[in-house]
């Protein structure tokens, strides 16, 4: 792992902020990285409000979006609300048609089918649309690229709205609406908005023109909160005041179909971690193993009977998912072996009968574990599908448009990506990929990163310092959990490896002169020498709670540890 410190603000930056909130010099550090410098910045920051959010009206095209709704309403016309079979598509969805259904009742949904559609809007998609009479389609997290099909359907009389969050080609599609911050002509103040994010700045925009406020859409914002945290996109500006709200929904009046999911885990109080880790699997799951129906049925359901026996249905899609990706997985690093890839810069591994649905699941692990821009191909229809992950600070997005002379089709951010291509091509796409990875990378970047907030000692960690701390949550990009560095500790003696394989590591730390701490590391049950009789060591950590038989103590969650 490579240790990296952020920058440290200017003296005189801390001092100003730590007088004016009268904060430590680290919270008041810790905030400066963050973008946050006045009293006003932190007001807003520690204690979010729906009115941070900006007019829906600011965003290009929204006029035209909600006229052509309301057009459609009017004039009793048949709406098909369509989106993509992920998390950020299904959410979208539901979100879109329970809002439109409560005003209207020619609302419909379409989720395109994983292995015979593909991502986003599809001709098949399209044909269902004609055959049932739909005149208007709006598509969530999708339609940014679909400048023929939108054309397509424009030919058959068919007119899309689309809202998507995807960078744009040089060509826009011609449809009635294009919401989507990030054009290059749009104006609108926050750019890293989710699908499911822009979709509810249309229905913000449809609640105004009936003189609702964004208070009386507060219950939609459990599925934008789930949608944020599962595209990881950065939690700053209107997202964060979005999944601040959207988990106080989760946690104390969920829809059914998301109560039906806690009630399977028994979570008490979720963090936008747990969202990612509890709730976003199982809704992914009914996409990647069956059809992403399964996933907008359960999420708008409203009977809670019907919803438990959904959830209990997408539960088993889940179990069955993970026993799949572990099996690929292996496979495929027996593969990158076989194939003496080790050495590459790059992963890209292939199979026929892999699971179209867990691909992406699969990139993520081999990327764990070898961390390096990763693609996992597998056989879709007359083409090769794959899905692509990054290593942080590396543009695979653009990556990938350097090789698209060998690609058929791609498409999705930084970090994450999909694509499809001829068999033919295969061999040559691997090598140009491997070719353009290898001059643009920097190599330090091969090597998974801490980046270390601030280094303190001991006895800064106190309760008054951890609530605070606790305050700076929701976590996510641009927001990540402070992380700490401190030096010079030692195991009081207490120290030993645990779990049923000894594979974690819990340790007793102390500075000379200072309280103790008990501190976990999970996987660094290897790590145990380093500590051992009393030798002096180095760690980086988080801070959290531990709570054993009522008792509730800080401990350091460590992230590792260094002689």
């Amino acid at each position: 792992m490579r240790w990296t410190l952020k920058p440290k603000p200017e003296p005189d930056k801390i001092e100003a902020l730590q007088q004016a909130l009268q904060v430590d010099a680290v919270i008041a550090t810790l905030l400066l990285q963050r973008g946050v410098k006045t009293y006003q910045e932190a007001k807003a920051f520690f204690r979010p409000s729906l009115s941070n959010l900006h007019d829906p009206y600011l965003m290009k095209d929204m006029d035209k979006a909600v006229a052509r709704i309301e057009k459609a309403m009017a004039n009793q016309e048949n709406i098909l609300v369509y989106g993509d079979y992920d998390v950020d598509g299904t959410t979208s969805v539901a979100l879109m048609a329970s809002y439109l259904r409560s005003k209207y009742n020619l609302v419909y949904t379409y989720i395109p089918n994983r292995y015979d559609e593909g991502y986003g809007i599809s001709y098949k998609g399209i044909h269902f649309a004609l055959e049932n009479h739909f005149t208007l389609v709006i598509a969530l997290d999708c339609g940014i690229k679909s400048v023929d099909k939108v054309a397509y359907a424009k030919e058959l009389g068919i007119d899309f709205i689309i809202c998507d969050h995807h960078r744009p080609a040089e060509i826009i599609p011609d449809a009635a609406a294009v919401l989507d911050p990030k054009r290059e002509d749009c104006s609108y103040p926050y750019k890293e908005l989710c699908g499911c994010g822009v979709g509810f700045k249309l229905i913000q925009a449809l609640a105004q023109k009936d003189g609702q406020s964004t208070e009386d859409l507060m219950p939609y914002l459990d599925l934008v909160a789930t949608a944020i945290g599962a595209d990881i996109v950065p939690i700053d500006g209107e997202n964060r005041v979005l999944a601040y709200f959207g988990l106080l929904v989760i946690n104390t009046n969920p829809r059914p179909g998301i109560k039906a999911i806690l009630n399977q885990v028994e979570k008490t109080e979720l963090t936008i971690t747990d969202v990612v880790f509890v709730v976003a699997p199982r809704i992914n799951a009914a996409g990647r193993m069956e059809h992403g129906n399964f996933a907008v049925r359960l999420l708008t359901e409203e009977d809670h009977d019907l919803a438990a026996k959904y959830a209990s249905e997408i539960n088993d899609y889940n179990l069955d998912r993970r026993e799949t990706d572990k099996q690929i997985t292996e496979e495929a690093l027996k593969q990158i072996e076989e194939q003496n890839q080790q050495n590459r810069l790059t992963t890209v591994v292939y199979h026929e009968n892999w699971h179209k649905g867990v691909i992406g699941i699969v990139a993520s692990r081999l990327t764990e574990t070898y961390y390096r821009p990763t693609l996992v191909f597998t056989k879709s229809g007359n083409t090769l599908a794959a899905s692509a992950r990054s290593v942080r600070d590396f543009d695979i997005y653009n990556a990938l448009e350097a090789c698209s002379e060998h690609i058929e089709q791609f498409g999705g951010h930084k970090y994450a990506a999909g694509l499809t291509l001829l068999e033919e091509n295969y061999e040559a796409f691997k090598q140009a990929f491997e070719d353009v990875v290898s001059k643009t990378i920097d190599r330090n970047l091969l090597t998974p990163e801490i980046k270390i907030d601030a280094q303190i000692n001991l006895e800064t960690i106190t309760p008054k310092f951890y609530r605070i701390l606790k305050q700076f949550a929701p976590f996510g990009p641009n927001n990540m959990t402070p992380v700490f560095m401190t030096d010079n500790l030692i195991d009081t003696g207490y120290g030993k490896c645990v779990g049923e394989d000894k594979t974690h590591l819990r340790i007793t730390v102390a500075q000379p002169k200072s309280k103790s701490l008990v501190a976990i590391g999970f996987g660094m049950g290897d790590k145990f020498d380093i500590v051992a009789h009393k030798k002096p060591f180095k760690a980086v950590y988080s801070i959290d709670e531990n709570e054993w038989q009522g008792n509730v103590s800080l401990q350091l969650k460590l992230r590792d540890i260094k002689e």
